[in-house]
């Protein structure tokens, strides 16, 4: 399998959950900015969407969107307990986790960073993303993780999502539990080995 990822960008997500299944795979560099390979080569050619993560298979299949791809990238791996079992109650709930992070966290971030975005656009957007960690602290009350004390591909993805506070001014300094979490969450080895590989760890 081939990874296409720009460091920092959702698609550490699916890198963490590469690195906990323990799965064969290469990861490409696919910079969110020049859309050119470390080769040369345009990304659009590949993915002519232009955006990560991007997921090739070896049968050259491919899946380019972070919540069927961590899933997909679970399911090779059950053992590895990285999602509940198809069918199930829980894999419904790690289904609506991952769509929440994604359409009310992710998509909240993404105006904070495009250049030119009204300031009042970034408040509403940065008063929109408090709200919603209010609710995420209340949820981790007693947790070890988002699930329970099982890590799943959901926590790769809070936790990617919740990285980018730092660089956009949303102080997570008002929610322990989450602070806690997310220290959980960063002390994993296959969380380091990601975060190295691209480049945001030394």
């Amino acid at each position: 399998m081939k990874l296409y990822y720009s460091p920092g960008a959702c698609s550490l997500s699916p890198h963490i959950a590469l690195h906990e299944a323990g799965l064969a795979f290469e990861a490409i560099p696919a910079p969110t900015k020049t859309h050119k390979l470390p080769d040369g080569t345009d990304f659009y050619s590949i993915n002519p969407l232009g955006y990560v993560p991007y997921l090739t298979l070896d049968d050259g299949r491919s899946l380019h969107e972070g919540p069927a791809i961590v899933q997909y990238i679970a399911d090779q791996a059950p053992a590895k307990n990285l999602a509940p079992a198809n069918g199930t109650y829980e894999r419904y709930k790690l289904q609506e986790w991952l769509t929440f992070i994604g359409t009310e966290l992710h998509k909240t971030f993404s105006p904070l960073f495009v250049p030119g975005t009204p300031e009042a656009t970034k408040t509403a957007s940065i008063d929109r993303i408090h709200n919603r960690l209010k609710w995420v602290e209340g949820e981790l009350a007693g947790k070890q993780y988002l699930m329970g004390d099982q890590f799943t591909v959901a926590d790769g993805y809070l936790f990617t999502v919740t990285n980018w506070g730092q660089y956009v001014g949303v102080d997570l300094a008002a929610y322990p539990n989450l602070v806690a979490y997310r220290a959980r969450v960063a002390a994993r080895p296959a969380v380091q080995a990601a975060m190295k590989a691209e480049g945001l760890l030394k």
